[in-house]
């Protein structure tokens, strides 16, 4: 049962339940970019990142990665594992694009020698910058060194998982961003979601860009884009 609401997000409001271990995360249809200096609103997004992030925590559940999905409760929400939020974002990439490209030069579409795994300190006043293991552990975001080694084993595990699993589907996985927290034991699991909101991807055929790059940049389409997502994830 939908009780108090929690917390609201860009992108999710998160509910209590009448059991004090599930919440609720409801997917709003909101967009943002930009740390929210854009704003836009696309009817049906949320029931669409809802549905697609189900999918892929079940496919990550089968293949031994644990989440905090327990099941979807309606178009655009799921029941979760209440967990207690590690504020680092782990970025996973393999093709350079976005800020990696303005940060390093690395030309745009450039094919990484391995996979990149980056951390940023989940903070909005200090625009969620990168920051390296000693910074995470100077600010106490992880208890000690095995936990940011951890993060990083996931974040590839998972990488492993779902790249070639939408490249069977014609979709270029090209770099995503993960939130991980501590169940009640303390066990590290997967959090949040995973989404065109999440995830850059690329037609594999075509280059099409399906994700939030077609809002960040007024492309058009977006919940368009969000549905042929959707629609391979489900091949």
């Amino acid at each position: 049962m939908k009780k108090d609401l929690l917390y609201e997000g860009k992108g999710k409001k998160i509910f209590a339940t009448d059991r004090e271990d599930f919440l609720i995360a409801q997917f709003k249809d909101d967009l943002t970019a930009f740390d929210a200096a854009k704003k836009g609103f696309e009817k049906g997004k949320g029931a669409l990142n809802c549905q697609i992030s189900a999918q892929l925590f079940e496919l990550l559940e089968k293949n031994g990665v644990p989440t905090h999905y327990v099941k979807k409760l309606s178009e655009n929400e799921m029941l979760i594992k209440r967990a207690e939020m590690i504020p680092i974002e782990v970025v996973v990439r393999n093709i350079a694009t976005g800020s990696l490209t303005k940060r390093l030069g690395i030309p745009d579409g450039t094919v990484l020698p391995f996979t990149l795994v980056e951390f940023y300190y989940k903070n909005d006043d200090l625009h969620d910058p990168i920051i390296n293991d000693e910074h995470a552990m100077i600010l106490e975001l992880a208890q000690n060194e095995a936990e940011l080694e951890e993060l990083k084993r996931l974040g590839r595990e998972v990488n492993a998982i779902l790249k070639p699993f939408f490249d069977g589907r014609d979709l270029i996985l090209v770099d995503f961003k993960l939130e991980f927290g501590k169940d009640r034991t303390g066990k590290i699991i997967l959090a949040d979601e995973i989404s065109p909101d999440s995830c850059r991807f690329w037609d594999k055929n075509t280059g099409e860009k399906l994700d939030k790059d077609r809002f960040r940049q007024d492309l058009g389409n977006v919940k368009v884009a969000y549905e042929e997502v959707l629609k391979r994830v489900l091949q």
